[in-house]
């Protein structure tokens, strides 16, 4: 059964401008799969498609020269008249950027939509090339909407809400499932633990060996995989990279790379600290939260292995994260966390630019609005308008000097 992207609609309206379309995300994510079902939807308008995948040896002698594949595509589609050509995994071409950039520079009348893995060749080198030629869609892993979609057949599609208050106790073992295996599209699919596992084993490795050690000539493996493994019993906490250094043995320039490596090759993501007063509050380490609880709990031995929400503090609060990042990813928001120095902490600020939200996440079901000390710091100090504590159940409003506190349930972020 297909599973239905969000990023999916996005991209096929895309199909008209006359700039690359450009889908990048994680290995495995379900990029290719996109572009299959584009090429098919557009193969039944009668539209002349062409789909090249430099994956595939027999196709690498079509990218040896812009003439070779422009006489592959002429070939294939008749040349004079417009066609949709598909390239996926691009970023195995060297200098794919000049090499799209002189394509898209010669004016012809096809389309290319682009797909590759996020290696820092594709992500930097391809984004400067081809700067104000092309337009970045992301495609990670399932978001929990796509996954709960997914899981009731679309049948709730336009009404999750409702769905989660009806079906209290379903979407809670849908949540659990989430937290535990996450969202590539191929684990979510699987319906046995062992057959997960292995699937996500092939991603793990898959990773490392093509992104990592082959695509950023990464030397230490190991010393990058236990990195991820540290990092993993670290989600949701400030990174200390002298104390990466002083347990993996590797300088602190190195570690810094890897952590790059990680973000940009879309494993990792980083958050920043939210300040107004830097002096007074902590603005130096990030935090690191993973794109995907599924690897992140592989990497580290939990995979599958988290059978209460109680035992699952960081990781709903990953969880949270990711939805965050998602609601907020257009437009001029920023998702921050808020340390000051005499011990205040919020997980999450929402920065609107003329508004902020702060957050704070707890994994359990509360049965009382109860406002934490450090959430009533950050309101006496910032009087928000709004301020959010999001948990697994209650569902409640109330006021603290002039600050709306909502009690959000998780699931309902995905709607909201």
């Amino acid at each position: 059964m297909f599973i239905k992207r969000t990023a999916y609609d996005y991209i096929l309206a895309h199909l008209t401008a006359k700039e690359i379309t450009l889908i990048t995300g994680p290995r495995q994510a379900g990029k290719t799969t996109i572009m299959e079902a584009l090429k098919s939807e557009l193969d039944k308008k009668g539209e002349k498609t062409l789909f090249l995948s430099l994956d595939f040896e027999n196709n690498a002698v079509y990218f040896k020269s812009q003439i070779s594949l422009i006489d592959k595509i002429n070939l294939e589609t008749g040349g004079k008249n417009r066609a949709f050509v598909f390239i996926d995994e691009i970023q195995r071409k060297e200098n794919a950027g000049l090499f799209l950039k002189g394509i898209y520079d010669m004016h012809l009348p096809h389309k290319f939509i682009v797909s590759g893995s996020g290696s820092l060749e594709l992500k930097e080198k391809i984004h400067e090339s081809l700067a104000g030629r092309k337009q970045i869609f992301e495609v990670n892993p399932l978001s929990f909407k796509e996954f709960v979609n997914f899981k009731t057949n679309y049948k709730y599609a336009d009404r999750l809400s409702d769905y989660f208050k009806i079906e209290k106790e379903t979407a809670k073992k849908l949540l659990l499932e989430y937290l535990n295996y996450g969202g590539y599209p191929r684990v979510v699919i699987e319906e046995t633990f062992t057959k997960k596992t292995g699937i996500m084993n092939e991603i793990f490795q898959s990773y490392i060996e093509k992104d990592i050690s082959y695509l950023l000539r990464v030397e230490k493996i190991d010393a990058f995989k236990n990195l991820i493994r540290i990092l993993s019993s670290q989600s949701g906490k400030l990174i200390n990279i002298n104390e990466l250094s002083a347990t993996l043995g590797i300088s602190t320039p190195t570690i810094k790379n890897y952590i790059t490596y990680a973000e940009k090759t879309f494993i990792l993501r980083l958050v920043t600290p939210f300040y107004r007063n830097i002096r007074s509050e902590i603005t130096k380490s990030p935090a690191v939260y993973f794109n995907d609880l599924g690897l992140r709990n592989f990497s580290i031995g939990q995979f599958g292995n988290i059978d209460y929400f109680d035992s699952a503090g960081f990781i709903f609060q990953n969880f949270v994260f990711n939805i965050l990042c998602d609601k907020y990813r257009y437009g001029n928001s920023s998702v921050h966390f808020w340390r000051s120095k005499d011990g205040g902490e919020v997980d999450f600020v929402i920065d609107k630019g003329n508004e902020i939200i702060p957050a704070e996440v707890k994994s359990s079901e509360l049965k009382k609005p109860v406002i934490t000390r450090s959430l009533r710091s950050f309101i006496e100090k910032y009087n928000p308008k709004e301020a959010w504590m999001i948990n697994l159940s209650l569902n409640f409003e109330t006021v603290y000097k002039d600050t709306k506190i909502k009690f959000i349930p998780a699931v309902y972020l995905i709607e909201s």
